[in-house]
């Protein structure tokens, strides 16, 4: 029997195609390999007549079209197969953003962090399936770790597709807890840059003031080759030379109760296991109101969804699942005013979060990803809440696969840096992953054993 888990490092697989050890046309028929043997059953990837067929012939023109040894070598993501979430418009394919509306309704030019993969190098895997419009619809996609749970949302075909080896990377956005969930659902590490530091253009909106694209893979270094060619102005070498640790920050109170028993057990493990590793963990007393900030969040949040569909619900409203048709209504009663002051509360939570950070000298944040595993079932995605106030305050964020639960499925490690500091984040987020990855159990031979993230 196939496993449906698969392990693909971005950075091994790109080097080898730079430097030839690997061929473009051999990446895209493992990817179309892969996922003709195991999609059936995840489910990530929405369905494509002739998929090897365009992809071999993009393999190709790229094999052909790169000599090895121009100037400055090939590209950093050179015949990397990638796939990319279907909210964000591609050329050639279409854009159906997990919903029945005709594609042609929601067409659009294609969005710049396409243009920029390709620009890289990389190869168009295909369209991963998404819940509806990016809001709490699921789509069919299941988890890799055990198909009878969600796989999270709304980037789920993107989680998954990394989880299940048919892709080493994929792209994803997130609103609320769209990317960070499904990593840690799915056993994969997902980066969330900053607001605003990824080009969201010819991406279809969820809510505009906190749309943010992202990217999943296997490993930090792996999300980190990918942000060195998405964000903008990336600062290749942050961090070099540098030797301390970050010093790290639980954000104590109302917010990190919201996770359950199981993931608060598994946090304090991890948390023990970062100071055992020379890491200061100090604890933060932060977000007292955490309800109104919850409040505040979903006020804009729903608004703005509201506004963004207004033309398209006006015409194929009968189309829309009840989960977005809800959210949409609840948009339409909230009023500009409302709005308003929601904007107002939360540019104050903001600085807030920023002083309460600044006082106690953190570095990073460090919470659990999700409230804990992925839940049974395919009638939900999951709850967002561990993710909401880092996305509320627009601060780039990554999962790190931390361990099991008692049930077997993955558990995530969410490490929260400052805002436009994306570069450190990821550099502490490397440190902090080779901490967690000494504790994986291994093989006889000693190498850690890849369905065992933690």
């Amino acid at each position: 029997m196939t496993t449906l888990l698969g392990q693909r490092s971005l950075v091994q697989e790109a080097a080898a195609l730079r430097d030839g050890t690997d061929d473009p046309v051999d990446a895209a028929n493992r990817s179309c390999d892969r996922i003709d043997a195991v999609d059936p059953q995840v489910r990530a990837f929405v369905p494509e007549s002739g998929r090897r067929a365009r992809l071999l012939e993009a393999a190709r023109r790229r094999a052909s079209s790169a000599a090895p040894h121009a100037a400055g070598g090939r590209p950093a993501l050179y015949g990397v197969p990638v796939g990319i979430k279907d909210i964000v418009h591609a050329d050639g394919l279409p854009t159906r953003a997990g919903s029945e509306l005709p594609p042609e309704v929601l067409a659009g030019p294609q969005a710049a962090v396409v243009g920029r993969l390709c620009a890289a190098g990389a190869l168009i895997a295909g369209k991963t399936v998404t819940a509806e419009f990016a809001v709490t619809a699921p789509g069919p996609t299941r988890n890799p770790h055990n198909p009878a749970h969600t796989p999270g949302g709304s980037s789920s075909g993107s989680a998954a597709a990394v989880a299940a080896g048919m892709v080493p990377l994929a792209i994803g956005t997130q609103t609320v807890g769209s990317m960070i969930r499904p990593a840690a659902y799915c056993g994969v590490v997902g980066f969330k840059p900053s607001y605003g530091r990824i080009p969201i253009d010819g991406v279809i909106p969820n809510a505009a003031s906190f749309d943010t694209l992202g990217c999943f893979a296997t490993e930090v270094a792996g999300v980190a080759l990918a942000a060195s060619v998405l964000v903008d102005g990336w600062r290749a070498r942050a961090g070099a030379g540098r030797t301390e640790v970050p010093v790290l920050g639980v954000p104590a109170g109302p917010y990190l109760e919201r996770a359950d028993d199981g993931a608060l057990r598994a946090f304090a493990e991890q948390c023990e296991l970062l100071r055992a590793a020379g890491y200061v963990v100090h604890e933060v007393p932060v977000m007292d109101d955490f309800e109104q900030i919850v409040d505040q969040l979903f006020t804009m949040n729903r608004y703005e969804v509201a506004r963004a569909h207004a033309h398209w619900f006006a015409r194929f409203g009968d189309r829309y699942r009840p989960e977005t048709t809800s959210a949409i209504r609840q948009g339409q009663a909230i009023g500009d005013a409302a709005y308003e002051a929601a904007r107002e509360r939360r540019q104050a939570f903001r600085a807030r979060l920023a002083a309460d950070r600044a006082a106690a000298g953190i570095d990073l944040w460090i919470a659990p990803s999700a409230t804990g595993p992925a839940p049974a079932g395919l009638t939900t995605t999951g709850s967002s809440i561990m993710c909401l106030p880092w996305s509320n305050a627009g601060l780039p964020s990554v999962s790190v696969p931390a361990g099991r639960a008692a049930n077997g499925l993955p558990l995530g490690l969410q490490l929260v840096g400052g805002f436009g500091a994306d570069e450190d984040l990821l550099y502490g987020a490397a440190g902090i992953e080779r901490v967690l990855n000494a504790a994986r159990p291994r093989h006889e031979d000693g190498r850690p054993d890849p369905a065992q993230r933690g």
